[in-house]
């Protein structure tokens, strides 16, 4: 009776062996949810690819005149080798009214547009809809840890574009200067994650 009991235990003591392996796999490796400033790089990533197809969209061998939009955020006076200089309460501040600046440039860049049927709308509509959620996610993150929001000045734009030609012009110098904006705030914002870390 004894040796029968014995040959039993070890039959089931191999068969959760056996289990083992399957217990084991099926239990997931829990994954980093990601912060508050990853989901802001990853956006703003996500509007640089947006801007980077409209610009690969049909062009005209001309040159674009540049600085039609002087109420735009300046980025030549903002450098890579400032990033790691960067504070984090002024620099999520400036970013924040850096893109309510150009979400005011975009969204009158779509009425101007639809009157003149460019084919672009559609993507312009759906860039300035991520911007907004952008918008929308850095003001949580600037909440957080008490920045400050500066409200910029509305910029004066004209109410329309005579020519076709205009609309172009003016499409692709904003596209190109949010392609800057945003690879420089994509840089700025994976450098000041860790300083974020520190004050939470």
């Amino acid at each position: 009776m004894r040796l029968l009991l014995d040959s039993s235990s070890s039959l089931l003591f191999s068969l959760l062996l056996a289990q083992l392996p399957v217990f084991t796999a099926a239990s997931p490796v829990p994954q980093r949810r990601p912060s508050d400033m990853d989901k802001l790089s990853n956006q703003t990533k996500h509007l640089m690819k947006l801007t980077q197809e409209l610009l690969r969209g049909p062009s005209l061998d001309s040159n674009v005149e540049p600085h039609r939009f002087r109420s735009l955020p300046e980025m030549s006076n903002r450098s890579a080798n400032d990033l790691s200089n960067l504070e984090l309460k002024p620099t999520l501040s400036q970013l924040h009214s850096d893109l309510n600046q150009y979400e005011h440039h975009f969204e009158w860049l779509i009425k101007v547009s639809e009157k003149h049927h460019h084919p672009a709308v559609p993507k312009l509509v759906e860039m300035t809809r991520e911007m907004k959620s952008l918008i929308s996610l850095l003001q949580r993150q600037m909440l957080k840890i008490d920045a400050p929001r500066v409200t910029p000045p509305r910029p004066s734009l004209p109410p329309h574009l005579p020519y076709p030609f205009d609309v172009f012009q003016s499409n692709r110098e904003l596209l190109q200067r949010f392609k800057l904006f945003c690879d420089w705030a994509y840089r700025a914002l994976i450098s000041l994650k860790p300083k974020v870390t520190a004050v939470q």
